[in-house]
């Protein structure tokens, strides 16, 4: 299986040749590139009030005003620090890069800029990976009500943290039947995979209607909605593992409908193939005209004569 870059590649790209232009002491052209990134996502770079030697990045999340319920503002502050700028007209976030002003590990800090939909994404998980540790050391101490993120117009993530455990739900839509066929049997392997590794977080797949832990919600239902639930235990949201974690579930959702597409691509390539090896065995059942006309030298019909 193929994993999903968590950066965006485009992104990291354009800035690094700008940099590279600047530090070899090229002439800096104007920048106007906007970059569109899964969940409907949206990234533009920009010279800041035309300076050329400024670059601003932002980002468009419809969803990030729920993002801010959960911290999003603090932790970017604390990723991006006198990097983090007013927010461009339309834009949720924006990010300065002054190429006159490098630092000297400037790769770091453009790897960091192209993790900005990552970022905003994780402050929604460490808030809740932080209660759960506080739910464990302080037992009996109120639950926080879960999060509810609607990522992507009729697709929402659910957060909820116990003392013992953090739940992820994520509800997806699958537009044909295939997808569903598809997608079951994909989710099938990853419930597998808890066999050979016992650290692997558990799974469960639950189709048209929500898993027990969102019935007291308002989780839509129908026949091409489905709940992947992940119950993550303290191995995976402790201080060391979190980062990873969060790398590897925000992307969830794409990950799981990139290898539908790329399970149906490779069954249409299969068909296609077994399509051409059968009209080649037609071909070579046929059977052969038995009347056969022969010609003269000078292109007659040649007729024997009984």
């Amino acid at each position: 299986m193929i994993l999903l870059e968590i950066h965006n590649r485009i992104l990291e790209e354009t800035l690094t040749n700008k940099i590279k232009n600047a530090l070899s002491g090229h002439k800096q052209e104007s920048t106007d590139v906007v970059i569109a990134d899964f969940d409907g996502v949206l990234f533009h770079i920009s010279n800041l009030s035309g300076d050329k030697s400024k670059l601003r990045i932002s980002i468009l999340l419809k969803f990030y005003k729920q993002l801010q319920e959960h911290g999003a503002d603090e932790l970017l502050k604390r990723e991006y620090g006198s990097h983090l700028i007013a927010p461009e007209n339309g834009y949720n976030v924006s990010v300065l890069i002054d190429l006159e002003k490098l630092p000297e590990d400037w790769e770091a800090l453009v790897r960091k800029v192209a993790l900005l939909k990552r970022h905003c994404f994780a402050s929604v998980f460490e808030k809740y990976f932080d209660f759960q540790e506080e739910y464990f050391d302080s037992p009996g101490r109120p639950l926080q009500k879960r999060a509810v993120i609607q990522y992507r117009d009729e697709e929402t993530m659910y957060v909820e943290a116990k003392s013992d455990r953090v739940t992820v739900v994520f509800s997806t839509i699958f537009k044909d039947e295939d997808d569903m066929v598809i997608g079951k049997l994909f989710l099938q392997e990853l419930k597998e995979g808890r066999r050979a590794s016992h650290t692997a977080p558990q799974v469960l797949f639950n189709h048209r209607e929500p898993p027990l832990e969102l019935q007291d919600s308002e989780a839509a239902v129908g026949d091409c909605i489905g709940y992947i639930t992940f119950v993550l235990f303290p191995r995976h949201t402790n201080r060391e593992a979190r980062d990873n974690t969060i790398d590897l579930i925000h992307m969830f959702r794409n990950y799981l409908h990139y290898h539908i597409k790329c399970s149906k691509v490779y069954i249409h390539s299969r068909m296609r193939t077994k399509t051409t090896d059968f009209l080649k065995v037609l071909n070579r059942a046929r059977a052969q005209s038995k009347n056969t006309e022969k010609k003269t030298i000078t292109g007659r019909t040649f007729i024997r004569k009984e």
